[in-house]
């Protein structure tokens, strides 16, 4: 399980965020909404300018750029600049994310898959494979099984190639977890705003200065520009983050723990992942877990993702267990539930779920 923020850490955060924002707004421009078009100084809104320098400088970051397509268009953009079509590239041996395994598609990006759980194999890959150059990594959980910790992969990959160019899918993680791709040595870190309660569409890819130039200087269009109104709201929503996820992360293990328990009749075990958003997997004595989705909704629940911790979720979600995760346990379609508090408490879910229980009885 990845090691999330504590509420502390995530005030910390918040305070950070704010101090960063004070380096960068002056004289009240933190009032205006912000611009659009190809501003003269930057090729791009100005306010869009200032909040990437904001969220470089509180993940470490030499720059950031804030593009169009969310977390699928900002790893996109960043494999456009680091391979060329048919080039090879290292990645997990597990189930991909569907959007990036189009992209692998689309791009004509070849995968070369290893074991990152497994050190001895990720030392023998490296050494062997010395024609590919990069490197492609999630932080969040692929498969239930996965152990490897983010930083010590990041570190192997640097001390044995360091001409390999490292690429982390930071999505579920930013704002939550200790530390991300690019705080760790990653050459690139990309996620979704609308994972930290940002607006749709929108993409953050953090970096060197250089790549980020180069980015930028490849994504000139005016209409590929996220405008400056967009870019202020999602440093708003970036604010306001940090301690609201704590608090979910709070939840979902309380959540975890009272259902091991017993207080749902029908649950075998539950446990913790990283599957996408942090939530509890719930698996079931039978084999109803369709029975429960369909009647979650009538109970309030959400039972479909927005964007899976965007900001219009705020009822719990009572869903099925990601593609990737069913793709390795195809038996969780009829025994298992992901299940996320998102932003109420841990018993309003078991309440709902005890409800659900008595209706399929």
């Amino acid at each position: 399980m990845l090691e999330n923020r504590t509420l502390e850490e995530a005030k910390e955060l918040q305070f950070r965020l704010v101090e960063e924002m004070t380096k960068v707004f002056h004289h009240n421009s933190f009032f205006t909404l912000g611009d659009v078009g190809l501003h003269p100084d930057h090729h791009r809104p100005q306010t869009t300018a200032k909040a990437e320098k904001v969220i470089a400088s509180v993940f470490g970051s030499e720059a950031c750029a804030l593009v169009r397509g969310s977390g699928t268009g900002a790893i996109r953009l960043a494999l456009s600049i680091l391979a060329e079509p048919g080039d090879s590239i290292f990645v997990h041996d597990a189930p991909m994310y569907m959007t990036t395994r189009e992209t692998f598609r689309l791009m004509g990006l070849v995968q070369k898959p290893v074991n990152y759980n497994h050190k001895e194999q990720l030392i023998k890959a490296l050494q062997k494979h010395t024609e590919i150059k990069v490197f492609y990594v999630q932080h969040a959980r692929q498969q239930p099984t996965d152990t490897y910790r983010i930083q010590e992969v990041i570190s192997q990959v640097k001390d044995l190639r360091p001409d390999v160019m490292i690429i982390v899918d930071d999505n579920y993680c930013a704002l939550k977890m200790k530390g991300i791709g690019v705080e760790y040595g990653a050459h690139v870190s990309t996620f979704s705003g609308f994972k930290v309660l940002g607006p749709e569409g929108i993409g953050v890819i953090l970096g060197t200065k250089d790549f980020i130039e180069t980015l930028h200087k490849r994504n000139y269009s005016g209409g590929g520009q996220v405008q400056g109104h967009e870019g202020h709201e999602l440093l708003r929503a970036m604010t306001m983050a940090p301690v609201m996820l704590a608090i979910q992360n709070e939840q979902v293990e309380d959540l975890c723990e009272r259902l091991n328990k017993g207080e749902v009749p029908f649950v075998k075990e539950a446990y913790i992942t990283n599957s996408q958003s942090k939530n509890v997997i719930v698996e079931l004595k039978k084999p109803i877990a369709q029975k429960v989705i369909e009647n979650a909704s009538c109970h309030g629940a959400a039972t479909y993702p927005v964007g899976a911790e965007s900001k219009y979720e705020l009822l719990p979600m009572i869903y099925r267990v990601s593609g990737s995760f069913l793709e390795h346990q195809p038996r969780l379609k009829e025994f298992g539930l992901r299940v996320n508090p998102m932003k109420a408490s841990a018993l309003t879910v078991l309440t709902i779920l005890n409800k659900i229980m008595d209706d399929i009885s």
